[in-house]
């Protein structure tokens, strides 16, 4: 069996990782609305299994500054952008052109502080390339972000902003070659058609296909123009459970880090593809997810955890506080330590939970096919490209704050290329603290594109 992605130390050299964690403690209290699946409330469960396993004192620990209109405009549409931070539940009868347009409403909800909400995960989210692009850490680590499904200008599957494109944008400032891996039960449809038609940037998404959400992500979408064999998509059934999904996932990221070459890796840890989500269909253990991040960690690259989906929220927090142990090299008790949401987790009260019993729909026959067709596709890529050498753009400047240090918030520092949006008034952040309520039915989403500019309705242009 392949042990690389299992050392917990860095590779030759036995040094540990550098973590930086993001983590803003109002993001908790945003509050899609009754029955919505999503719920950053677990993003609050997730940092309160942090603390109480003792992990906080291992990494930097880093309130973002919330990303501004002109951060989030590198890759959205101005007027989007615009509706985004201007839209209220109280305004939003009065705008319903715009709530159809930008494709707001249902799975994508107004609620009280979102604009704020948005500007929080993607400010972590680009925060985490730019300590990783300062070589300041070796990971970094959002778990609020992976927003996927976001396009240029709508929102889709309760995503608004996509922070994975503004986060790989910031990376490509420094990187010639961005890698995104995508292991959230849904394909990654708003990352792919952004970077569709580059080579600079691969992406790989492991997904339930086939009358589900998003509906993108067969095999054969592979690219367009330049960036022809640089989208993979890893089409998988129902019950897939961990030895299957390694059986893939080791070979075919194996042979996407020795041809591609990345200078970063963005991983997004949507946990929809745990055995028993509420909206998921797949039968992964946490340690069958979390081996995917040991993988990836094992190549020493620098590397950017991103949350994503995952609506059992008990379950989310298990393993997202599993993979900071993970990135960590830090293996944590299955008996979890009493703390504010101790009760949410029993009747075991464990760090893990067993995969259920149904059925894997995934034949080793159709694996083996999968597997085969994009190695074949990766064969085909005889190199690395590289970029003709140009003058770096500046940084996104977004130097965040120590959680400990409440007062000053140091962004506009003097190397900084970023200044005060005089024009912008921020909104009065009004939200609502969620308690636990029942779980109910299901919803997600889809679709994405270029940078920004020339808003037109369709915002069509892949980004180059």
């Amino acid at each position: 069996m392949d042990t690389g992605g299992n050392s917990l130390v860095s590779g030759p050299d036995g040094v540990k990782r550098k973590v930086s964690y993001f983590y803003d403690p109002e993001v908790g209290n945003y509050y899609y609305g009754q029955g919505h699946p999503m719920k950053p409330h677990r993003i609050r469960m997730t940092h309160a299994l942090l603390a109480h396993y003792g992990l906080l004192q291992h990494m930097h620990v880093l309130k973002p500054n919330p990303a501004r209109d002109k951060d989030l405009c590198r890759f959205h549409a101005d007027d989007y952008v615009t509706f985004l931070r201007s839209i209220t539940p109280e305004t939003q009868q009065e705008q319903l052109r715009q709530l159809k347009r930008f494709n707001v409403g249902e799975d994508c909800p107004v609620f009280d502080g979102l604009y704020s909400f948005c500007q929080t995960y993607a400010g972590g989210s680009v925060g985490g390339a730019v300590k990783l692009n300062h070589g300041h850490c070796d990971i970094a680590v959002n778990w609020a972000g992976g927003l996927h499904h976001a396009k240029k200008c709508e929102a889709s599957g309760f995503c608004y902003v996509n922070d994975i494109v503004l986060a790989i944008l910031e990376l490509l400032k420094v990187h010639e070659r961005v890698l995104y891996v995508d292991i959230d039960i849904h394909h990654g449809d708003g990352v792919e058609e952004a970077f569709y038609t580059t080579d600079r940037v691969m992406t790989v998404s492991f997904h339930k296909f086939g009358d589900y959400f998003p509906g993108t992500g067969d095999v054969r979408d592979i690219g367009y123009g330049k960036g022809k064999y640089y989208s993979l998509n890893v089409p998988l059934d129902d019950g897939i459970d961990d030895e299957s999904y390694q059986s893939l996932f080791k070979p075919i990221m194996g042979k996407v880090m020795e041809i591609f070459k990345p200078g970063a890796v963005v991983l997004q840890c949507g946990a929809d593809s745990l055995s028993g989500d509420r909206l998921g269909c797949f039968n992964l253990s946490i340690k069958g997810h979390a081996e995917c991040v040991k993988f990836m960690r094992s190549f020493n690259v620098p590397l950017l955890l991103l949350g994503g989906g995952g609506y059992t929220i008990r379950n989310v927090a298990r393993c997202w506080c599993y993979e900071t142990g993970v990135a960590l090299g830090i293996e944590l008790d299955d008996k979890m330590p009493q703390h504010e949401y101790y009760e949410y987790f029993g009747p075991d009260y464990t760090l893990h939970v067993a995969p259920s019993n149904m059925e894997n729909k995934n034949s080793r026959h159709l694996l083996e096919e999968i597997r085969s067709k994009l190695l074949d596709n990766l064969s085909r890529l005889q190199h690395a490209p590289s970029v003709q050498f140009q003058e770096r753009p500046p940084d996104t400047d977004l130097p965040q704050m120590e959680e400990d240090h409440d007062g000053e918030d140091e962004r506009y520092d003097p190397d900084s290329d970023m200044e005060l949006d005089e024009e912008r008034k921020p909104l009065p952040s009004r939200v609502k603290s969620e308690f636990p309520e029942a779980e109910a039915k299901d919803m997600d989403v889809v679709k994405e594109d270029e940078p920004n500019r020339e808003v037109d309705l369709k915002c069509s242009e892949p980004l180059a």
